[in-house]
């Protein structure tokens, strides 16, 4: 895993100046990289890389890195899994290697196969920048599920640049921190900023699964995909999976088998987080399975019950006889994080769970190099709650006549207000008065996609935050859209699998674990694995109202099912008290009314608002109010402007 980093510029200067620029982008991914740092220049192209050595730690490994022939330089951040069994094929056709790292293998099968068909052979997590010495083409590519990152940018000056985060862009001076008012309309919405928006409107992220051919520095930015996932479900729908239940369990069992056997290939020690949910439990069993040694497993637990899963993760280490880590964290411990959050994330992200991802990827990285993950299963196997909780409510929300949707909408408002009664003064987990007013939101929904669209977002109307807001312009809105071949869980799982977890999921583990200088692997999404999650039927995944049916079924060849079948929980903190209580004057300073002012995205008044009524209400949900928090100690800390 590394940082990449680099430049074409339009008006090219001495060596030294664009040596001094690209290093100054690369020195900023120091985290991503701290065992090694390499440059390369060609007239007015420069890349810079920072290493974490994985495989091939000697320096035969080194990048930015030569093809053979001289024709490609490579800048590579990622994995190619499958690179030993591509090695095995160069070689029958005459490829000799000087090393034995994956990023030689990859220029090689660029040379052999071009550049479409090497990436369609690779199996892996990757984005890297590919410079063609002979057509003089600069291409940007990003792996097909977007595990890892990629941003594309241009300066005042009309140089292009690019860099694994946004934290290296702005290492250039010229290049413009204005603020994209349409991304931070979305940020509030979802508590992320979708792809292919940046916060920056003179940035993007590449979007999975495509790559962007460029013939000059100021050419068009036209990202195009080499796969697709909607062109995945379109086959799925085509040719769905033909077998029995037992043939696809035995089917995912090999799968998931596989995926995990080719992410335990390192040369440095490698371990595993487990919450002893279905997912992280079903990647140890499978490691555990194939490994001789005791496989390292580390979990992070919370002194707050409601939030703590060690228990879980505990007994499922047992049953599996793994070395487990176990790091019991005070309140005080994880608040002291919370300052840290705008420099791992530098760019506006307000998922509360990157507060205990961070922490986890800390204990690890004391002990390993590298960690696997069970992120994927939940979108994979529709393991959210929300899925058969957003299908019934749809069924509700079409068959109650509108006099009856009233009724109910002033039933689900009262009971918001008896639970509002019942939560003040008290520790009662069960009164949430913001379920029930979610409730009544989804019953205006004129359409099953808005209705998704309103049970996934944090703020109702974010432009009612703002001082100068702009129109939302999200993919979100166009996958939800009602195309007659989809089917409403077609649609959320297109949502949540091409936009929520790489923009979510994978941004908030990808920074949470570089931060430490840790590589994170994801063996549920190998990209084999979710074609073949897309073409099961409905019923394979979702049963009884309970998801991840046939995960569960695999999982159960390898552990007891008292081991794992219980109620899903979030890996969350409770953020909301500490807000209201030892972060509260943190909060106060932030939202400042001459800072806010001064910063020109949010209306005072509004925002003052809101973080009054926060404060004052027992159990209001924080998550508005922390996206909003993040937001300011983000721009903040990087001077961005509107």
């Amino acid at each position: 895993m590394c940082g990449i980093a680099g430049l074409w510029t339009r008006h090219p200067r001495d060596a030294a100046t664009t040596r001094e620029r690209v290093m100054a982008m690369r020195d900023a991914l120091a985290h991503r990289g701290p065992d090694d740092a390499g440059y390369w220049s060609n007239g007015p192209v420069a890349f810079g890389h920072r290493r974490l050595s994985i495989i091939d730690l000697s320096p035969e490994g080194r990048q930015p890195m030569l093809s053979a022939d001289g024709r490609f330089v490579i800048c590579f951040n990622g994995e190619v899994f499958n690179y030993r069994d591509l090695r095995r094929r160069l070689e029958r056709h005459g490829h000799h290697f000087r090393g034995h790292s994956d990023t030689e293998v990859l220029l090689a099968a660029i040379c052999q196969w071009g550049l479409r068909e090497a990436i369609r052979r690779s199996v892996g997590m990757f984005a890297f920048a590919l410079w063609d010495g002979v057509a003089r083409t600069l291409s940007l590519v990003r792996d097909r599920l977007g595990i890892k990152p990629l941003y594309v940018a241009r300066t005042d000056e009309g140089d292009l640049v690019f860099a694994s985060e946004l934290k290296a862009i702005i290492a250039l001076p010229e290049f413009n921190r204005r603020i994209s008012l349409s991304a931070v309309g979305c940020y509030l919405r979802y508590t992320y900023v979708p792809s292919p928006l940046s916060i920056y409107d003179d940035a993007m992220k590449v979007p999975p699964g495509h790559l962007m051919v460029l013939t000059a520095p100021d050419a068009s930015w036209e990202p195009r995909p080499y796969w697709s996932l909607e062109g995945v479900a379109e086959e799925a729908r085509a040719c769905p999976f033909p077998g029995d239940e037992l043939e696809a369990e035995d089917a995912l069992d090999a799968l998931v088998r596989h995926a995990v056997g080719l992410r335990m290939i390192a040369d440095v020690p490698l371990g595993a987080f487990l919450s002893g949910g279905v997912d992280s439990s079903l990647v140890v069993a499978q490691m555990q399975a194939q490994s001789q040694t005791r496989i390292r497993t580390f979990t992070v637990g919370f002194a707050e019950t409601a939030f703590d899963e060690s228990r879980f993760a505990r007994v499922v280490a047992r049953h599996l006889g793994t070395d487990h880590t176990e790091l019991t964290v005070s309140p005080r411990e994880a608040q002291a994080v919370i300052p840290r959050l705008a420099d791992i994330y530098d760019e506006p992200f307000a998922d509360v769970s990157q507060i205990p991802t961070y922490l986890i990827s800390a204990l690890a990285r004391q002990h390993v190099t590298v960690s696997l993950s069970g992120d994927g299963g939940d979108e994979l196997f529709a393991g959210y709650d929300r899925y058969p909780f957003a299908r019934r409510a749809w069924w509700w929300r079409s068959h109650l006549a509108r006099p009856l949707r009233g009724a109910a909408v002033q039933a689900l408002r009262a009971t918001a207000g008896a639970a509002q009664a019942l939560s003040v003064g008290s520790v009662l987990e069960s009164a949430r008065p913001e379920r029930f007013h979610k409730l009544v939101d989804l019953l205006h929904a004129d359409s099953a996609g808005e209705l998704y669209r309103r049970l996934i977002s944090t703020a109702r109307a974010p432009q009612a935050l703002m001082r100068n807001a702009v129109g939302e312009d999200c993919e979100i809105e166009t996958l939800l859209s009602a195309r007659p071949e989809r089917t409403f869980a077609d649609r959320m799982f297109l949502v949540d699998t091409k936009v929520y977890l790489p923009d979510d999921l994978l941004t908030k583990l990808d920074r949470a674990s570089m931060a430490v200088s840790l590589e994170a692997r994801v063996p549920l999404l190998d990209h084999r694995l979710v074609e073949f999650a897309v073409r099961l039927p409905l019923q394979f995944k979702l049963r009884d109202g309970t998801g991840k049916w046939l995960l569960r079924k695999v999982l159960a060849r390898y552990l007891s099912r008292h081991t794992f079948d219980r109620p899903k929980m979030g890996f969350e903190v409770p953020i909301g008290r500490w807000l209201q209580g030892p972060l509260r004057e943190w909060g106060n300073e932030l939202l400042d009314s001459v800072q806010l002012l001064n910063g020109g995205v949010f209306d005072p008044h509004t925002v003052a608002a809101l973080w009054r009524t926060f404060c004052t209400t027992p159990g209001a949900s924080p998550h508005l109010v922390w996206g909003v928090l993040m937001f300011e100690a983000w721009r903040r800390r990087w001077g961005a402007v509107i």
